[in-house]
C-alpha cells in the first residue's frame, strides 16, 4: 500500500489556499446549500493522491461517497472521487484537491508509461527516479513514482553511498579514490557502493576496482550497449545504471542496451493530467 501524507501536510495545503475563508461563497450566501462534487479524467491517467484529496474535502467538512485508490489506471471519463457537502466546504476543497490530484497524477502517468514502455524491450529492468523533485514537494512526488510502478533512486543523501567526480576531486580524483573502495566498504558494510562514469574509459577504470553499481552518465544508447557488454567481461556480477537525459521518448532505447536500472528526472516535469471536476446543487 502506498503511503499517505500525514495530517499536517493536507492542513498546509489547505491553509494556504484558505487562510481566511472563502471570500466568494461567503458574499454569495450560498454556503449551507448542500451539494455534491465528482472528480472524472479526461484522458488516461494514473490516478495518485486521491487519499489525499479526498482527506482534503472531509478536513474541509464534506463526506466522501466514493474513491478509487492511487496507482489505479482509469479510461477518459472515468468518476473516481465524488463527495458531497455544504458549498462552502466543496469550494473550499475544490482547487486544493485538484491542484495536488493533477500535479501527481501527472508523475504517476508519466512514470507508467516510462516504466510500461522500459520493460516492453527489457522485461524486468528496473527504473527508478533521481532527487529532483521540486523542494517541498518530495512526499507527492514519491508517491507518485511509486504509484507508476517506478521507484526511488535516492531519498536522500543519507542512505545511499553515490560517489561522483565531485567528491573524488577532494581524493585526489578517480584513481585515488578506487584503490580505496576495500576501505570505504568496511566502513559501510551494509550499503551498496556505486559510482558515476562520465565516460566509458572510466566505466571500466570503476568495475576493476569491484563496486557493487557503476552509474553511466549520458552515453548514448549504442554507445552504451557496447560497453554494457565490455563492463561485463570484466566484472558479470557489477549492476550498471544509465542516467543522463533519459525520457518517454528513448527510454526503450536505453533499456535495449542491456543495463540494470534506468535512472531518470524526466517524470517530474511535463504537464499535469487532465482532470474534470463538476460541483452541483444536490
Amino acid at each position: 500500500m502506498l503511503a499517505c501524507l500525514p495530517d499536517g501536510e493536507i492542513e498546509r495545503f489547505i491553509d494556504e489556499d484558505l487562510p481566511y475563508g472563502d471570500l466568494t461563497t461567503h458574499l454569495l450566501g450560498i454556503g449551507n446549500q448542500p451539494g455534491v462534487i465528482t472528480f472524472a479524467t479526461r484522458e488516461e491517467t494514473t490516478l495518485c493522491c486521491t487519499e489525499e484529496a479526498a482527506r482534503v474535502l472531509e478536513k474541509c467538512g464534506c463526506r466522501v461517497l466514493a474513491l478509487e485508490p492511487s496507482g489505479m489506471c482509469c479510461v477518459p471519463g472515468a468518476v473516481f472521487l465524488t463527495a458531497t457537502g455544504p458549498a462552502q466546504a466543496l469550494h473550499a476543497g475544490w482547487k486544493v484537491a485538484l491542484n495536488l490530484l493533477e500535479y501527481a497524477s501527472g508523475i504517476a502517468s508519466r512514470t507508467a508509461r516510462i516504466v510500461e514502455a522500459a520493460r516492453a524491450s527489457m522485461p524486468g529492468i528496473a527504473v527508478v527516479t533521481t532527487r529532483k523533485s521540486f523542494p517541498g514537494t518530495k512526499k507527492v512526488a514519491i508517491k507518485a513514482v511509486c504509484a507508476g510502478g517506478a521507484l526511488p533512486h535516492r531519498l536522500g543523501l543519507s542512505e545511499t553511498v553515490l560517489v561522483f567526480k565531485q567528491h573524488t576531486a577532494f581524493l585526489g580524483g578517480l584513481d585515488a579514490f578506487l584503490k580505496n573502495v576495500a576501505g570505504l566498504r568496511a566502513r559501510a558494510p551494509e550499503n551498496r557502493i556505486i559510482v558515476e562514469a562520465d565516460d566509458a574509459d572510466e566505466a571500466l577504470r570503476i568495475a576493476r576496482a569491484g563496486v557493487d553499481v557503476i552509474q553511466v552518465d549520458k552515453l548514448p544508447p549504442a554507445a552504451l550497449r557496447q560497453l554494457v557488454a565490455d563492463i561485463r567481461s570484466v566484472d558479470p556480477a557489477v549492476k550498471i545504471s544509465a542516467a543522463g537525459g533519459i525520457n518517454e521518448g528513448n527510454v526503450a532505447q536505453y533499456a535495449a542496451s542491456g543495463v540494470d536500472i534506468i535512472v531518470l528526472s524526466s517524470v517530474y516535469f511535463g504537464k499535469p493530467a487532465d482532470i474534470g471536476v463538476t460541483i452541483q446543487p444536490a
